[in-house]
């Protein structure tokens, strides 16, 4: 899932995809502004048919914490 995601930020950022880790941060290390971010959102939703709740992804900020939210939907789907 870290590489699917990874492969998707890098069609919004221009920082190489092996330079993100689980350590990357959405906003300081990426820049993503709030409609990229809500728009990767969106694709994670479609791509992995779940849904997101907007107030706990507000909290996310690493790459690392988003795999590990959406892992655990994809857990209780």
């Amino acid at each position: 899932m870290l590489e699917d995601l990874k492969e998707k930020l890098g069609e919004y950022v221009d920082t190489p995809i092996d330079e993100i880790t689980a350590d990357t941060r959405f906003i300081e290390d990426l820049g993503l502004n709030s409609f990229e971010f809500m728009s990767l959102l969106g694709y994670l939703e479609e791509e992995y048919d779940i849904v997101v709740d907007e107030n706990e992804v507000r909290g996310l900020r690493t790459v690392g914490e988003a795999v590990e939210y959406i892992e655990k939907l994809t857990n209780e789907a």
